[in-house]
């Protein structure tokens, strides 16, 4: 169901699933700026205090919530302001909606964000970047979900094989220069890595080139999955990376990727994720 509202200043849009709440603003975007369980004031996804209900700024205002980017990431292409309306199409049955940006004149690339119940528990958001402009660009969709911090990140590592069975490797983890392994924010166990962002005192990177799907944040008493599966086969940014997190002490993100794409004036190229809330998990 879909409910027009006014969220933290903004006029806003809420997809209620009945098991989930999301709030998408109109006057910015494309963005979620709410996620939890439904009913629940608490929101899982963290919110710059100073970007609330603002707008039509030149800048790029970082704001949080989940965003749609492109990669690989660089301080002028990927920090484009996203401060002007977004153009709103409702899908039929009210179950979803689609959010479309205008062209950034800088890039030439527009964003779009489809929103839809696939069911109470489950939510499918496809994430899509055309290029409107002159000339081929070579990208990747990249979605960043920035979570509220207090909780614990998992992210999965692939199944475990066995020696000598298993001679080749499987995948990389892929360290930024200012990542350090030694913090204590960072858990090591032997089928996933935890982030635990109560002890985190310094930003954080990394990614990962096998990605088995999905990963997790427990905030609370609530888990929120986020799920998208990788392409066989094809070229991702940053060395290979189809997912990468960073955390700070303010926040944790989650963050999937599309494969690199050269797209031609006028082709889009599209990546899937799947959202999904458990609750009164320990």
């Amino acid at each position: 169901m879909l409910a027009d509202c006014d969220y933290q200043g903004w006029k806003a849009l809420a997809l209620k699933t009945g098991k989930i709440d999301l709030v998408v603003p109109l006057e910015i975007g494309p963005r979620i700026v709410h996620l939890s369980p439904a009913g629940s004031r608490k929101n899982l996804l963290h919110l710059d205090q100073e970007g609330l209900g603002g707008k039509d700024e030149p800048d790029y205002q970082l704001r949080g919530g989940h965003r749609l980017w492109h990669s690989p990431e660089h301080p002028v292409r990927t920090y484009q302001p996203d401060n002007r309306p977004v153009s709103l199409k409702r899908l039929p049955g009210d179950g979803g909606l689609i959010l479309k940006q205008e062209k950034e004149e800088a890039t030439g690339i527009r964003k779009q964000i489809l929103i839809e119940a696939v069911d109470a528990t489950t939510i499918r958001i496809d994430h899509t970047l055309t290029n409107d402009g002159l000339w081929p660009v070579e990208l990747a969709s990249w979605a960043l979900t920035v979570l509220r911090a207090g909780g614990l990140g998992v992210v999965p590592l692939l199944p475990k094989g066995e020696h000598p069975r298993d001679l080749l490797p499987a995948g990389a983890v892929v360290p930024w220069t200012y990542t350090d392994f030694s913090l204590p924010v960072w858990g090591w166990r032997p089928g996933f890595i935890t982030i635990d962002t109560t002890k985190a005192t310094e930003p954080q990177k990394l990614g990962l080139t096998a990605y088995p799907g999905w990963s997790a944040y427990w905030l609370d008493g609530v888990v929120f999955v986020k799920a998208s599966f990788p392409q066989a086969g094809k070229k991702y940014p940053d060395f290979g990376c189809c997912f990468e997190t960073f955390s700070n002490p303010d926040i944790l993100e989650l963050e999937t990727l599309g494969p690199l794409s050269l797209l031609d004036p006028g082709a889009s190229s599209g990546h899937t994720e799947y959202w999904t809330i458990f609750e009164g998990v320990e």
